[in-house]
């Protein structure tokens, strides 16, 4: 849980409200709350970066966090960039990718990454209940009219592979979503684009790399914890997560 101390920072006039208990997406046996941010009230990369320090996360424009009465599964992680070092297999995944050209993109629509985000999900995805069959709801699934927000392309002698969706904040980047292509899946894609978020965090000397809920019990989770050191927040502050090879 948040310490309630840890809220001071935020305007007094920032409004939260608490979702009726529902159905965990992660851990379908528990029940689940989220605390909202009030969606009509003034929001900016600069307010979005205090609130992300808290734990807090965006979808679209939302910005919410798990704030479960009998649970703290969810756990906010991030990456300290400067002291970040890959193992044996991330330094592989870095080195079988290093043929990818990479373009950093405004947040707006382009029909080859829907259709690479169509195929990704109905791939990898396919019971989970999101809608990719509606240009519109895919682009406020991941953009914002109000965060800065970059498309990151990842191609391969032209061919788009991947697309990691970052946030550009005050002190870091966080990671907002990746697809890519299921038929490139012997790349590790999905570990090369936290790779390259982390390099680019340094590139830009910014400190941290976002990486969204961790939770222990959860396999789809379990590739989060290979990023060495991992901080999590809990208890009112960010700490080292203490964890084996």
């Amino acid at each position: 849980m948040t310490s309630p101390h840890a809220f001071s920072a935020l305007p007094a006039d920032l409004v939260f409200y608490a979702s009726p208990p529902h159905e965990c997406s992660y851990l379908p046996e528990r029940e689940a709350v989220t605390l909202f941010a009030d969606p009509h009230s003034p929001m900016s990369p600069s307010l979005y970066s205090v609130l992300a320090e808290l734990g807090f996360r965006r979808s679209g424009n939302y910005v919410y966090r798990p704030r479960c009465p009998t649970c703290d599964a969810c756990r906010p992680a991030r990456i300290p960039a400067a002291e970040f070092t890959p193992d044996r297999s991330q330094r592989r995944t870095w080195q079988r990718n290093r043929d990818l050209a990479v373009s950093v993109l405004p947040a707006e629509y382009h029909e080859e990454h829907y259709q690479l985000y169509r195929k990704y999900i109905h791939s990898r995805h396919a019971d989970g209940g999101m809608d990719v069959d509606d240009p519109a709801r895919y682009l406020d699934f991941l953009g914002s009219r109000w965060m800065d927000t970059r498309f990151v392309e990842f191609r391969l002698q032209g061919r788009l592979l991947m697309v990691a969706v970052i946030d550009l904040m005050r002190d870091g980047l966080s990671a907002v979503y990746t697809f890519f292509d299921p038929d490139a899946a012997s790349r590790s894609l999905g570990t090369h684009a936290v790779l390259w978020q982390v390099e680019e965090a340094r590139w830009r000397n910014l400190p941290y790399v976002y990486l969204g809920y961790w939770i222990n019990e959860s396999p789809r989770m379990a590739y989060k914890k290979r990023f060495r050191p991992l901080e999590i927040y809990r208890s009112g502050g960010w700490q080292k997560l203490a964890l084996e090879r």
